[in-house]
């Protein structure tokens, strides 16, 4: 099983997409709404990132939504 954290916003369309690959490949994930949650704010800009979404598989970050690098990660 791995460690899955999707940094997202409200309203962000490419975490949405994120979201929904990560459903249909049927992977559970931790979702941190940078919207909503400071503290979740405060970590994505402490790793250096100002967007979303942010993928973190396993300590290993994707920015943005690269399906491929996401299937590769997950061994999918």
């Amino acid at each position: 099983m791995k460690n899955v954290v999707v940094y997202t916003s409200s309203t962000c369309p490419y975490c949405t997409m994120v979201k929904n690959h990560l459903k249909e490949k049927g992977v559970d994930y931790v979702e941190k709404n940078v919207s909503t949650d400071n503290q979740a704010r405060r970590e994505l800009m402490s790793m250096g990132h100002m967007g979303v979404p942010v993928v973190i598989i396993d300590g290993e970050e994707i920015v943005g939504f690269d399906k491929d690098r996401i299937d590769s990660l997950l061994g999918a």
